[in-house]
């Protein structure tokens, strides 16, 4: 068997390309444009590549954006100072604290200072609870894009087990109640999980989200399975730097029905939901319906 590879890359320009024609649409009929704000605390190298990857989506999609950059040493009151002016502003619709932040700042606090309903990322603490008691929400953006991928392979997930291998609150929590959401039969298996191959042999959806290099071998994926993979570990290998999943991608994808690639799996996913999250956002901001197939 030679697995069907799901391209992210592809399926986000489509998610991108919906989100833009709505975008289109709500300035003709409302005169209303989305407006992303992302605040950047330091000069983390990763971060600033990922902040300006942000603005430059966003403006593709005929959005606003509102990007904040503050010196390392930004005092916590002034940090949130500015995230309270955001909250107030009628032009801002989605705020994103890049993370992670500086040491002497408090993460927890900071994002929880966010209006829950612009909190692009989901991860304020209402958002978390809305999502565990399958309520209205914003749902984070890496579990909404492998949500996304998987209902379009699969149609219904209604009935499928799924196994979620990752127990973080941005990725492997709020991926398992989406799944609960569509009707899966969920298991959240993690480092101290006893004989964590066999639970995995039993997944018709495999989703990796642990961080570790190539973790997952062929030989622990059940024959047909779908496997997201959500990893991105850069390791070297014959001298040459690579990127690589948390699954051993040749092992699974000789066994796997469908697979993810890294990269150009759900990597991509990942910035196309930001922006759906922030039109959703902002459509609920106005009494205006909701696009369909862009959140949960």
């Amino acid at each position: 068997m030679s697995a069907k590879v799901i391209d992210g890359k592809e399926f986000a320009a489509g998610v991108r390309a919906r989100v833009a024609e709505h975008v289109a649409r709500l300035k003709e009929a409302n005169g209303i444009t989305p407006g992303l704000a992302v605040v950047l605390v330091g000069e983390d190298p990763a971060s600033e590549v990922y902040v300006r990857s942000k603005g430059k989506s966003t403006t593709e999609a005929g959005m606003n954006s509102y990007e904040h950059k503050l010196d390392a040493d930004t005092s916590e009151a002034d940090l949130l100072a500015l995230i309270d002016k955001l909250n107030n502003d009628p032009a801002v619709h989605g705020i994103l604290v890049q993370l992670p932040l500086p040491g002497h700042l408090n993460s927890d606090l900071v994002i929880n200072s966010i209006d829950p309903a612009k909190d692009v990322d989901g991860f304020h603490i209402s958002n978390v609870g809305l999502l565990g008691t399958g309520q209205k929400s914003m749902v984070p953006c890496t579990p909404l894009g492998c949500l996304m991928m998987l209902r379009d392979h699969h149609g219904s997930l209604s009935g499928l087990d799924a196994v979620v291998v990752g127990r973080s609150n941005i990725v492997g929590k709020p991926m398992a109640q989406l799944l609960l959401g569509d009707s899966c039969t969920v298991t959240i298996a993690h480092s101290r999980t006893k004989d964590l191959a066999e639970v995995c042999r039993r997944a018709d959806i495999l989703v990796a989200a642990v961080g570790r290099p190539e973790m997952i071998p062929g030989d622990w994926v059940k024959p047909g399975a779908t496997v997201i993979d959500v990893g991105i570990n850069r390791i070297e290998r014959d001298g040459k730097k690579k990127l690589v999943g948390d699954v051993e991608y040749e092992s699974c994808a000789a066994v796997a029905g469908a697979i993810t690639p890294v990269p150009g799996g759900v990597g991509p996913m990942t910035i196309a939901c930001l922006l759906a999250n922030t039109l959703t956002a902002c459509c609920r901001a106005n009494g205006l319906a909701e696009p369909e197939g862009l959140t949960a």
